[in-house]
């Protein structure tokens, strides 16, 4: 379900409650960055503080005490279906890899209109980490002196750098999620206990809720039963079905359990400098692959023939 369809906020009141507290009196800046890993949920956060904003004068607004919209709310159908007009959204467009210059450009037409009502207007621009540097550029520049009433909140996944200057002009509010709050909110949406489908050897701790029910997805198409694999022969039936090189979340899920692998070795072994070399040289590889855009079956297949069949 994409953010802007999840009308349940589970696991996030504290910072939603934050910023709503910042808004209701008058102290909220018109720039904030929401940084956490991505699935964390930031996302959706963000458009549940934009529909508490945008429906206060709506019939069936925002229900403060359950952190939920109301679906009936005009604001949520507008948001839904891309159509509000004190909304505008960036984000990285399919088959793309970097948020470019002509998007920033558009949206800064967009600010430079009038508005049909005094309502606050809304820039929302997810995967920041995607901007290029001219976008980067261009977008330093409107969020500097933006137009009145008009506010930007950026969506940063805190694995991958952006520019410092931009983070620099922005009230950032950095997400983290515990374990046992990760599990509770994929309970809650998946409404079955998560530890139930999955085998504990690919209980990754670090995992957001977005990689689990991700993986619990992607099971279910696969129709493959999850509780019957290792982290070795998980990762074995990843890479021999070339799953990553048209899924993107499988690359990442690969390398994330690489990562784990590797943490699992190190708690195991009795020469723990030696696989910490080794981790350190395949990471400087993993990350050479990503910069430089080169081959990934060629990182895997040598990972899985030099190191998972070791």
């Amino acid at each position: 379900m994409h953010p802007s369809e999840q009308i349940q906020l589970y696991g996030l009141d504290k910072y939603f409650n934050e910023i709503k507290k910042l808004y209701d009196l008058k102290k909220m800046p018109n720039k904030i960055m929401l940084s956490g890993k991505k699935g964390s949920g930031k996302s959706t956060m963000a458009y549940h503080i934009i529909n508490y904003i945008l429906s206060q004068s709506e019939e069936n607004k925002y229900d403060i005490e359950k952190f939920s919209i109301n679906s009936l709310n005009r604001s949520y159908k507008l948001l839904k279906n891309k159509s509000h007009p004190n909304f505008y959204l960036i984000d990285l467009i399919d088959e793309k890899k970097n948020i470019e210059i002509s998007q920033i450009r558009q949206m800064i037409n967009y600010t430079n209109k009038s508005s049909f009502n005094e309502i606050p207007r809304f820039i929302l621009i997810d995967n920041i980490e995607n901007l290029n540097k001219n976008s980067s550029n261009a977008l330093l520049k409107i969020i500097e002196e933006p137009n009145e009433n008009i506010f930007f909140i950026l969506i940063h996944n805190n694995n991958k750098r952006i520019l410092p200057t931009l983070k620099s002009r922005c009230l950032t509010f950095k997400i983290n999620l515990s374990f046992k709050q990760t599990v509770d909110i994929c309970n809650f949406l998946l409404n079955e206990n998560l530890l139930n489908l999955i085998n504990n050897d690919l209980i990754n701790y670090y995992s957001t809720p977005g990689d689990f029910i991700n993986l619990i997805n992607f099971g279910k198409e696969k129709k493959i039963d999850l509780k019957e694999f290792t982290l070795v022969s998980f990762l074995y039936y990843l890479i021999d079905n070339n799953y990553y090189k048209k899924d993107k979340f499988i690359k990442d899920l690969i390398i994330s359990y690489i990562e784990l692998y590797f943490l699992k070795r190190y708690q195991l072994s009795n020469t723990k400098n030696k696989i910490l070399d080794i981790y350190y040289n395949f990471t400087k590889k993993i990350n050479n692959t990503n910069t430089f855009n080169l081959d990934d079956e060629s990182l895997f297949l040598e990972f899985k023939s030099k190191l998972l069949n070791g």
